[in-house]
């Protein structure tokens, strides 16, 4: 053990944050898993397979498994397909207008999960506003078309495609261009160097995301239970059904667990294909990417219009949820547009009225409350982690990382099964059914997005910076607060900006978690697409909405495009300090901040 190790394990700081840490992990991350195991498995303390054969002799259970198994299968094939053009499209290929179109494709990242299927319904559904006006046109249309796997498929399909934005746009920007240049050159055609030589540079991350793909409709909560109807049932919304009947939980924790075996056996099955193939550009010193004309003009013509088709697609929605959020009920049940429709009284009643701007003050408080707590907690975790490598800190990265192998029915079920009645480890309160407990599962979900990335923050900080400080006598606290926090500052906002972000519009957790009285954005979303008509609910979720792009938009520039300008300015002073007679002197500091705060957006989406 070297000097800087034992120093550490004398401070008290890291003996109050190493047992709080062994607490939450025994209190929260094991104990509830275990539980539900228990549950299942061991209902009188004997072996025991009964909820196992329940399972297979329920036919409403065995189609709801083929059916997310269908879904994961058909979403891994279309959200590829569709993901890989729009960014072929944007980022590879001479598009006319590539940049509007990359604004249309990116809406998805500004509204997602419940709001997204929320919106999709009041646009296609059987009293949409698509379908009220379509109708008027072709009065034999069936007005509940918009339903069952199709509807499922199509909204989860371009719901699911920010994955390919963010990560598969970034892979692009790092192929070598001079081997697309040399294959060119060799005569080989658009296609020819686009299936040879581009993809199977992207092909690892075109695993990862085909993975998170599968798994997210494996998984799907909030799209099948909207608008899968009768007909189409999955595994998720049968869970949140079993988990409300106290005889029917057993099923519940059974089809939990299914997901969780599952999402672990198709991560090893991802790193397999991963460790089965290298690939890597030969060049040392990658040529900048440029865009490639397509030169069949019947092909480039085909291109621009299922582009530009997909833009309206994506674009769609999100205009007109933010035009009519500014009309009446009757507007909107009519899907007819005027002057004396148009009212800012919706807005009114959203920002006036205490009822219905409870929800948000709700989400905003259980968003602020966990974000908070997981970043102050990890900045502390991450850097003993990172920097005292043992079996010990090996194991508790381990362990911090269960939330990522498990669905969040599962995390919910078990911390619903181990709270339910008093327990001492947690002074003996049942939780189960409080406010509490909700939070506690937005911070355990949370943790393992966290942890990695102020990781990668810590690990680009040079240790001399450490050693100088303890040359100087200063204390590992003091240590911590004024050199390494500075520099990891703006890493930990950015995670907090994205945390807060994608917990403002959770539905999957609140459903099984949240208080009566203490309902977040979500459910009350959800539970405004249940009314058969369009009404005064309508247009104030179409507000709710308009509300949570605006802030995930302005936290999606605060971290991508002031971070974007930041290495942009970065490059442009290296450029000047490396022309003749320049004055303009090199900043380390601003690059150590610059790099230390790139590891966002490599894992970014992941909560979306």
């Amino acid at each position: 053990m070297n000097r800087s190790a034992g120093k550490l394990l004398r401070s008290p700081l890291f003996l109050i944050v190493g047992a709080v840490l062994l607490w939450f992990i025994g209190a929260f991350l094991i104990y509830p898993n275990l539980r539900l195991l228990g549950q299942v498995f061991l209902p009188d303390g004997n072996l025991s397979f009964i909820a196992v054969e329940r399972l297979l002799s329920s036919d409403r259970a065995m189609a709801s498994l083929r059916n997310s198994l269908a879904l994961a299968i058909v979403l891994s094939v279309t959200v590829n397909a569709v993901g890989i053009f729009i960014v072929l499209v944007t980022r590879y290929f001479d598009i006319r207008g590539s940049k509007i179109l990359s604004i249309g494709y990116a809406t998805t990242l500004i509204y997602g999960g419940i709001v997204l299927v929320a919106g999709y319904k009041f646009i296609y559904g059987q009293n949409g506003i698509v379908t009220t006006a379509v109708r008027r046109l072709w009065p034999g249309l069936d007005a509940g078309w918009f339903s069952g796997m199709f509807a499922v498929v199509f909204v989860m399909t371009f719901a699911s495609t920010g994955y390919h934005l963010l990560f598969l746009s970034s892979a692009m920007a790092k192929v070598d261009f001079s081997t697309i240049e040399a294959a060119s050159m060799m005569g080989a055609s658009n296609w020819a160097v686009l299936r040879s030589v581009v993809l199977p540079t992207l092909r690892p991350m075109i695993f990862a995301i085909t993975i998170l793909t599968f798994l997210g409709g494996l998984g799907a909560l909030a799209a099948p239970q909207v608008l899968g109807g009768q007909d189409f049932q999955t595994i998720t919304p049968l869970i949140l059904a079993f988990a409300s009947a106290p005889s029917s939980r057993d099923l519940a924790a059974t089809l939990a667990i299914v997901l969780g075996l599952a999402t672990i056996v198709l991560l090893m099955v991802m790193n397999k294909l991963e460790k089965g193939g290298t690939y890597f550009s030969v060049s040392k010193v990658p040529a900048t990417m440029k865009k490639q004309n397509i030169e069949n003009p019947v092909v480039n013509a085909v291109v621009h219009v299922v582009a530009y088709a997909l833009f309206a697609v994506y674009t769609l929605p999100p205009l007109l949820i933010i035009v009519f959020s500014f009309t009446d009920a009757a507007a909107i049940q009519s899907a007819s547009l005027s002057w004396d429709s148009f009212t800012l009284s919706n807005y009114a009643q959203v920002l006036t009225d205490y009822t219905n701007l409870w929800p948000l003050l709700v989400s905003i408080g259980y968003s602020a409350t966990a974000t908070v707590v997981v970043v102050f907690g990890m900045l502390f975790v991450a850097r003993i982690v990172q920097r005292y490598r043992n079996p010990i800190t090996s194991a508790i990265q381990y362990l911090l990382l269960i939330p990522w192998i498990l669905p969040s029915t599962m995390i919910a079920l078990g911390l619903i099964v181990a709270f339910d009645h008093s327990e001492w480890m947690v002074g003996n309160v049942v939780l189960t059914g409080t406010v509490s407990i909700l939070a506690i599962a937005y911070v355990i979900v949370k943790i393992p997005f966290t942890m990695r990335v102020m990781q990668a923050a810590y690990a680009s900080v040079p240790d001399q910076l450490e050693e100088a400080a303890a040359i100087l006598g200063a204390s590992t606290f003091t240590t911590f607060r004024r050199v390494l926090f500075p520099i990891v500052a703006p890493t930990a906002a950015a995670v907090a900006a994205l945390n807060f972000n994608s917990l403002l519009d959770d539905y999957d957790m609140a459903v099984f978690l949240s208080h009566p009285l203490y309902q977040p954005l979500g459910i009350v979303i959800k539970n405004a697409t249940t009314s058969e008509t369009l009404n005064d609910a309508t247009a104030l979720t179409f507000v709710y909405t308009v509300i949570l792009m605006v802030i995930t938009g302005t936290t999606m520039y605060l971290v991508y495009g002031r971070s974007s300008r930041s290495r942009g300015s970065e490059r442009r002073s290296r450029a000047t300090a490396l022309q003749p007679h320049s004055a303009t002197p090199h900043t380390p500091t601003r690059t150590l901040v610059t790099t230390v705060a790139a590891p966002v957006s490599s894992g970014a989406t992941q909560e979306k």
